[in-house]
């Protein structure tokens, strides 16, 4: 089974920790979408097996209208063998989720919304720079339950001003409105944001990595409690809700990637589109496909799937450590894991290597740990 990811690179306004490749300029959004679907016909000989998840990311895909996610998503399902039943799913913003925007979406494919509510509270929002407020959060998630049975949201924690009742509050508002599935975030200050200038200009705390922590076993927690699975690091979700797509990449499967930024795998070789707007559209009206590869060495694949499996319930296989990667690589992981174990971060049982509560927060820095470098 594979994915296809459709990066569709416009949003409203800019976030301030946002890093991921978007613009605020809606002028080439019908040329950009022109080139997508070109690019879909350019690579459709690229997956050669049944496709079982469409994901729109983004930027901001609640952008696009109906006729819009119909004219990208018609080529894909003409072109590749989609499995009956697909999750499609498209990331949107609770203020182009109007109750007449969420009746439209739930007559399309679409049949999963990712909503980025980020929090519950103005100050919150405000701090971020998010388009939307509280009352907008609140009530698309209200109507969206009417038309979707499949539904997640994101929340972002160690916000700065974020008491730990706020955070709380933000998860049982989540439980009240019964979404079914939570990806939650720590707020991370990536370099070259607007977060990173207003930090340094003294204009906003820096995130308390304690604080963090906090939240983080209390969202565990709370979550736990409530009947959802903490199936990778940051996604939760109710049995028959995990995420196929995200799931799909923490177990190594195929997906390819269209649009400006967007990444592709093949099970061996990694590629990604340039990061432009302009050029994209520029190299896809030639027939080019603007996107450079690196095939992956077995040393990339063995720390791909260190990094991927601690994050995830299904934990690292020793065995297959040892059937893929070799003796020495086995050998090499154990004993690099025995510090984590003794510390009670590792847990090894039945042939499998697993954080621990007291690991998970700090899983990407264990993982670095057991990475093999030369």
């Amino acid at each position: 089974m594979a994915g296809i990811y459709i990066h569709i690179p416009f949003c409203k306004q800019a976030c301030y920790y946002c890093d991921f490749h978007f613009s605020t300029s809606l002028k080439k959004k019908d040329e950009l979408i022109s080139a997508l679907i070109q690019e879909i016909y350019l690579r459709k000989e690229e997956i050669n097996e049944p496709v079982e998840t469409i994901y729109f990311g983004g930027g901001t895909p609640s952008v696009l209208s109906n006729k819009e996610i119909d004219q990208i998503l018609e080529p894909i399902f003409s072109l590749f063998d989609v499995i009956e039943n697909p999750e499609i799913t498209l990331e949107a913003n609770p203020d182009d989720l109007s109750k007449e925007r969420i009746q439209e979406l739930s007559k399309s494919k679409i049949n999963r919304l990712s909503i980025g509510i980020q929090s519950f509270y103005d100050e919150d929002l405000i701090l971020m720079n998010r388009a939307h407020n509280a009352k907008e959060a609140l009530d698309s998630l209200k109507e969206a339950r009417y038309y979707f049975e499949n539904i997640s949201i994101d929340l972002i924690y160690g916000i700065p001003n974020m008491s730990l009742v706020r955070w709380k509050t933000n998860i049982l508002k989540a439980l009240d409105l019964n979404i079914p599935h939570i990806s939650t975030y720590a707020l991370t200050v990536e370099p070259k944001t607007a977060l990173a200038s207003l930090i340094k200009n003294g204009k906003i705390p820096m995130p308390d990595d304690g604080i963090a922590h906090e939240h983080f076993l209390a969202l565990i927690e709370l979550l736990e409690k409530a009947g959802f699975v903490h199936y990778e690091l940051s996604n939760f979700g109710k049995s028959d809700f995990f995420s196929k797509n995200n799931s799909a990449y923490w177990l190594g499967k195929k997906y390819l990637g269209i649009g400006p930024s967007a990444h592709s795998f093949d099970g061996k070789n990694r590629s990604w589109n340039i990061a432009n707007n302009s050029l994209y559209i520029q190299s896809i009206s030639k027939n080019e496909l603007p996107n450079e590869t690196e095939t992956l060495s077995l040393q990339d694949r063995y720390n791909e799937y260190i990094m991927t499996g601690l994050r995830t319930i299904w934990g690292v296989s020793v065995s297959r450590v040892l059937n893929e990667f070799g003796e020495s690589y086995k050998n090499y992981l154990l004993e690099n894991a025995q510090p984590f174990i003794d510390k009670g971060q590792l847990d090894f049982e039945n042939d499998i290597l697993k954080t621990t509560i007291k690991g998970k927060f700090f899983c990407d820095g264990i993982a670095s740990e057991l990475f093999m470098i030369n």
